[in-house]
């Protein structure tokens, strides 16, 4: 897939939200050293950053064009403690570095979730922390019922001849087992219900444009404008604009909280 870290920025403002969230909870004393895990176009990172001003934080993810963006954006010249590295959730090479391994919102693209928690205990120092939101069992079912009805009529379906679901929303009963064959404690491990929202269709349009690439990008350049416009128009038929303007889509978190003894 082809990120547009740009246009990803600008229609991030859920994933940030929720971040911060998990945040309070960490008790961050200032000189911790973070790894975070699917950084995207760098902002979380850079929160971490400023929250730990005698620490030392890490950002890694898989796209080449995110990772440029967020060292651009967030340079070291402001950012001193900061870094980012082109580095797969799969192969995490880091040995026993960090206080905190942290991944909001990314683990969802990835398919050997095994290997990621292998390698993050690896990542971890005694007593280190392990932290995870992502997208769970359940999540975006009304988004992807109309991608499904959508992909398998005119004028879409013939671009999505042997088209595989990309996505991996795994349940907390696989986790449990996972986690613990990484040698992981599991202080909390929970399928949570979310609302998103986003603030009318434009808000929408954008978060289908820049997050749901798998589907959007199997149509050809000229025609996605008209496929990302579909999908916006038969979605708000069946959920439609609040009073305040807003809409809603039901999501389902994954959050895992975890101890390397």
């Amino acid at each position: 897939m082809k990120w547009n870290p740009q246009d990803y920025a600008k229609n991030s403002d859920a994933q940030l939200k929720w971040a911060k969230e998990l945040k309070q909870s960490f008790n961050l004393q200032g000189d911790e050293s973070v790894l975070d895990v699917g950084c995207g176009d760098g902002k979380i990172t850079a929160d971490f950053a400023t929250t730990l001003p005698k620490g030392r934080v890490v950002g890694i993810d898989s796209s080449p064009d995110m990772i440029a963006y967020a060292t651009r954006t967030y340079g070291a010249h402001v950012y001193p403690n900061l870094s980012f590295a082109c580095v797969d959730a799969r192969s995490l090479d880091f040995e026993q570095e960090f206080h905190l391994c942290f991944s909001n919102e990314a683990l969802h693209w990835v398919d050997d979730h095994q290997a990621f928690l292998g390698g993050a205990s690896r990542s971890l120092r005694r007593g280190g922390r392990l932290v995870i939101a992502c997208g769970g069992q359940g999540t975006a079912a009304d988004i992807l019922q109309v991608f499904s009805e959508l992909i398998s009529c005119e004028p879409w379906k013939h671009y999505f001849d042997g088209f595989q679901n990309p996505y991996f929303f795994y349940g907390d009963q696989d986790y449990s087992l996972w986690l613990e064959k990484a040698g992981f404690n599991i202080e909390r491990l929970e399928l949570i219900p979310k609302d998103m929202t986003h603030v009318g269709k434009e808000g929408l349009t954008g978060w289908i444009r820049t997050t749901w690439m798998p589907f959007t990008q199997c149509v050809p350049e000229s025609k996605r404008g008209d496929f990302i416009t579909h999908f916006v128009e038969t979605y708000l038929e069946r959920i439609p604009l609040d009073k305040d303007g807003l809409v809603h889509v039901r999501m389902v978190k994954l959050e895992v909280s975890a101890l390397k003894p």
